[in-house]
C-alpha cells in the first residue's frame, strides 16, 4: 500500500494506493471530515473518490478524483505512472467528484483519449473548456487494452449503459481479464475508512442503506435495468465503487439488497415523473430531494432529464405517470431543448398531478409563467410552486421532500385506504387496545428542524437507559433521525397537552415552522426544541434504525433529560382502532 499524509494546507484529506487485482491499482481520495453531500442529507463518517489503473498492453485510467485533491491524487498517480503513458481515461460520469481533475490530466497529456457516454462527451466539453480526442460509448461496446506482458492477462472492458445512476451519463466498464465491475455512484456509500474492502459488512451497511435511499431509490426502475445487464456478465469478482469501500466478499449481499430495494419501490404501474434539467442551476438535487419525498410516502417515481431522455421515450414516460413536476427551464432554451419542452407538455395528460419548482439556474422562465401554462392545460395542482429566491439551503431542500411527500401520499391515497379496512375487525379492535404515552419528538440541524406527535415510544435498555421509537417513512422528521444524528423526545402532561396535540396533529405545508407560535426552551437539551410546557424531556442519540414495512423503529441512547413536576403525570393515549392513526 502506497499512503499519503495530509497536506498542511488542509485537514484531514489523505490518498492511498493499493493492488485490488492482477494489473490493477485503485488509488483513492480519502475526505474524512465531509459532512454533507450532495442533496439534503449529511455524511457521519466522511466519503472516499476511487480511482482505478488499469495495465493491459495499453493503459486505461477510470476516472479521477475531486478538485480539492490536486496536490495529494496528481502526486500520487504520478508515483503509479508517468501521465503521458496513459492511452484512455475511461469517464464513469462527469460529476465533479470523480472528474475534478481532468483538466489537470490533460495538460499532463494532451493525447489522452476520453472514453465514456455520449451523454458524458458532450458534458465535458463544457466543462475542460479545451479540446480532447474521445470515443463515445454505449452497451455491448468494448475496449480492449490488450494482453499484460508481465501477468499475461488481457484486460478487456465491456460497457454497460446505466443512465440515471444517478447521472444520465453514467456508464459501467467491466474488465474481463479480471472480474472486475466499475460502477462509479451505483452499490456505493459514503464511509471514510482506511479499509479498501468491505470487510465488516455490519459497520458499513447503514450507510450502505442510506446512499441508496438518497440517491439510488429515486431511480428504481433504472436500478432494476443496470441489474439485468448486470446478470448477463460473467461471474463478478469485485464491485469497484466510486464511493466507499471496494465490493469483494459480501456481492451477494449487497446485490440482492439493491434488487430487492428497487423491486419494492418499482412495484406498481403508478409512478411520479420528476423531471429535471442535467447540469442546469440546482435542478438535479432539488429534483432528488422531491423525488426522495415520494418515496418515502411508498408511492414509485422515476426521475426524467429533460436533456437527455430520448424523445420516444420521455413521451412515454410522462404520458403515463400519475402526476408530473417540472421545473422551471431557461427563458431562451435551446433549439433540443425547446423539442423537448414541446413533447413534455404535449404528453400530459388530462387527469395527472402536476407542479413545478424552480431550478434557480439564474435566468428561468418565470415559475408563476409556469405554472399558469400548466393550470391551463388542465391539468390538477399536486403542491404549490415551489419558489427558489436563493442558492438552496437545507430548509428549501426539505420543503422540496415534504412537498414530495405531500405528493407521494396522494398518490398512494387509495391503497392507504384500503389498508385501514383490510384488518379482520375482532383483531383491528383488540390491537386498538394497545395505549402508550403521548409525545412530541423535535429534531433540529443545521437551520432545519421538524417535529411529529409519537406514541409508539417504549424504554428498551437500562444500561445504557436507551428507548425505541417508531417513525414512520413518510415522515418529515424521518431525515433528521440517522444514525448518530440527534433528538428530543418531550413528554407530555395529562392535565395541560391538548394544546399541543392539536398543534402537532395539524398538517403543515411544505417547509413550514412547526415551531411557531409554540413555547420552546431554547438550548435545553443537543438536537431539538424542548416544549416549555412539557412535562419532562430526554435529549437522546440514535444507535440503530430497524426497518418494518412501514415504520423505522430508531433505537436511542438516552443522554440527558429533567422533569418540570415530578407530581404530574404523562398523558396516555387510548386508541380504539389497530391499522391507522
Amino acid at each position: 500500500m502506497v499512503v499519503a499524509s495530509p497536506s498542511p494546507s488542509t485537514t484531514r484529506l489523505s490518498v492511498q494506493a493499493e493492488a485490488i487485482g492482477p494489473d490493477t491499482t485503485t488509488l483513492r481520495s480519502l475526505d474524512w471530515d465531509r459532512s454533507r453531500f450532495d442533496i439534503e442529507f449529511g455524511l457521519r463518517n466522511g466519503t472516499t473518490y476511487n480511482a482505478f489503473l488499469v495495465r493491459g498492453a495499453k493503459t486505461a485510467l477510470i476516472d479521477s478524483s475531486h478538485l480539492k485533491f490536486e496536490q495529494l491524487w496528481l502526486p500520487l498517480l504520478e508515483g503509479q505512472i508517468d501521465p503521458q503513458k496513459i492511452d484512455f481515461l475511461i469517464v464513469s460520469h462527469t460529476e465533479p467528484d470523480h472528474s475534478g481533475l481532468i483538466g489537470h490530466l490533460l495538460e499532463r497529456n494532451p493525447a489522452i483519449e476520453i472514453v465514456g457516454s455520449k451523454v458524458a462527451i458532450a458534458y465535458l466539453d463544457d466543462q475542460v473548456h479545451r479540446p480532447f480526442q474521445s470515443r463515445a460509448v454505449k452497451s455491448g461496446e468494448e475496449l480492449d487494452l490488450g494482453v499484460n506482458p508481465d501477468s499475461g492477462i488481457q484486460h478487456r472492458f465491456e460497457f454497460l449503459s446505466a443512465p440515471n445512476l444517478h447521472w444520465p451519463d453514467t456508464i459501467f466498464s467491466f474488465d474481463h481479464g479480471t472480474g472486475i465491475l466499475y460502477t462509479c455512484d451505483a452499490f456505493g456509500l459514503h464511509y471514510c475508512s482506511e479499509a479498501i474492502f468491505d470487510t465488516d459488512p455490519g459497520a458499513i451497511a447503514p450507510d450502505f442503506r442510506f446512499y441508496y435511499d438518497c440517491l439510488m431509490g429515486p431511480n428504481a426502475r433504472s436500478v432494476l435495468q443496470a441489474l439485468k445487464r448486470i446478470d448477463g456478465l460473467p461471474p463478478i469478482t469485485t464491485i469497484a465503487v466510486g464511493h466507499g469501500p471496494l465490493l469483494r466478499h459480501h456481492l451477494e449481499l449487497w446485490v440482492n439488497d439493491y434488487r430487492d430495494w428497487s423491486s419494492s419501490r418499482s412495484s406498481s404501474e403508478t409512478y411520479a415523473a420528476i423531471c429535471y434539467l442535467s447540469q442546469y442551476g440546482f435542478c438535479d438535487r432539488l429534483s432528488q430531494a422531491i423525488a426522495r419525498g415520494v418515496g418515502k410516502a411508498g408511492a414509485d417515481v422515476q426521475l426524467v432529464d429533460l436533456r437527455a431522455t430520448d424523445p420516444q421515450e420521455l413521451s412515454a414516460l410522462i404520458g403515463e405517470a400519475q402526476a408530473v413536476v417540472v421545473p422551471t427551464w431557461p427563458a431562451e432554451p435551446e433549439a433540443e431543448l425547446q423539442a423537448s419542452i414541446g413533447t413534455l407538455l404535449a404528453s400530459l395528460k388530462a387527469k395527472q398531478w402536476v407542479a413545478s419548482y424552480d431550478a434557480f439556474g439564474g435566468n428561468d422562465e418565470p415559475i408563476d409563467s409556469l405554472a399558469s401554462q400548466l393550470r391551463s392545460l388542465g391539468q390538477k395542482e399536486a403542491f404549490d410552486p415551489l419558489r427558489i429566491r436563493q442558492v438552496p439551503d437545507g430548509n428549501d431542500y426539505q420543503r422540496c421532500e415534504e412537498a414530495g411527500t405531500d405528493l407521494g401520499q396522494l398518490l398512494t391515497k387509495a391503497k392507504t385506504i384500503a389498508a385501514m379496512k383490510a384488518l379482520d375487525g375482532d383483531l383491528d379492535r383488540a390491537l386498538g387496545r394497545l395505549s402508550g404515552g403521548l409525545y412530541v419528538v423535535t429534531a433540529q440541524q443545521e437551520g432545519r428542524s421538524s417535529a411529529m406527535v409519537a406514541s409508539w415510544v417504549s424504554q428498551a435498555s437500562f444500561d445504557p437507559p436507551g428507548i425505541t421509537v417508531a417513525v414512520a417513512k413518510d415522515r418529515a422528521i424521518e431525515a433528521l433521525m440517522q444514525v448518530d444524528d440527534r433528538f428530543v423526545l418531550n413528554i407530555l402532561r395529562n392535565d395541560n397537552h391538548q394544546d399541543l396535540l392539536r398543534h402537532f396533529l395539524k398538517r403543515f405545508p411544505p417547509g413550514a415552522d412547526r415551531f411557531a407560535g409554540v413555547s420552546t426552551l431554547e438550548g435545553a437539551a443537543q438536537g431539538g426544541p424542548v416544549l416549555g410546557d412539557a412535562l419532562a424531556f430526554l435529549g437522546c442519540r440514535v444507535v440503530q434504525r430497524m426497518e418494518g414495512p412501514d415504520h423505522w423503529i430508531i433505537y436511542a441512547a438516552v443522554e440527558e433529560g429533567n422533569v418540570s413536576d415530578t407530581e404530574a403525570a404523562t398523558a396516555v393515549h387510548h386508541r380504539k382502532v389497530g391499522n391507522h392513526y
